[in-house]
């Protein structure tokens, strides 16, 4: 991958296929003119060739970040908040299924599961794409009424400040990832927490029971 000589030797890592997959699905919901705006607004132009789609890790956080910010910055934050979220919701149907006869969420015995259990070792699985193939570092937990996806390190927010929760990536890509695994089910997922605005840990809370 191109242009990796200013990125810091200490950074974290997408591999390309994600970082593919991401640019992909911002041509998808924005276009092709306004995704080389943000490109430009990113200082990330070169990206205008999109990475290849292997597994090598050469998408620094950084650069994820920051199409996120420059996003807000050509938008504004409001609807660029939105445009980012629609991508993260994207993603599944551009290219992050791929995964899926690695990750096996289609497989049978997943797919005979009662739904409750199937809700969880549905996102079990889904975070091993991250925890196996990229430098994001995902875990669970739950409360009575939740599940929580907890990213410790988040490449979506990497190195940003804001006053308000800025993962709309994220969250876009764990309800897509969600009703995929659960055949079609939708479930309320809330960003509640975030590394950009001084916690410790970006926190995803998702309801137990379906919003249908």
């Amino acid at each position: 991958m191109a242009d990796l000589n200013n990125v810091p030797s200490n950074t974290y890592f997408y591999p390309n296929r994600i970082g593919r997959v991401i640019l992909q699905s911002m041509d998808e919901i924005m276009g092709e003119a306004s995704v080389k705006q943000v490109l430009e607004a990113a200082d990330l132009e070169h990206l205008n060739r999109k990475p290849a789609g292997n597994l090598a890790k050469e998408i620094p956080f950084e650069w994820v970040s920051a199409l996120q910010a420059a996003t807000e910055e050509v938008y504004g934050v409001k609807a660029g908040r939105s445009h980012n979220h629609k991508v993260g919701r994207n993603c599944l149907n551009t290219g992050l299924r791929e995964f899926d006869p690695i990750l096996g969420v289609a497989d049978l015995p997943i797919r005979l599961m009662p739904l409750g259990m199937k809700f969880r070792v549905g996102l079990d699985v889904f975070s091993r794409l991250f925890n196996n193939f990229s430098d994001q570092v995902v875990r669970l937990s739950s409360t009575d009424k939740h599940i929580l996806w907890i990213i410790e390190r988040c490449p979506v927010c990497w190195g940003r400040q804001s006053d308000t929760p800025c993962c709309q990536l994220a969250t876009g890509i764990l309800e897509e990832a969600i009703f995929w695994g659960t055949g079609g089910r939708r479930y309320r997922v809330e960003e509640t927490a975030c590394i950009a605005t001084g916690d410790e840990n970006c926190v995803f809370q998702i309801d137990k029971r379906p919003l249908d």
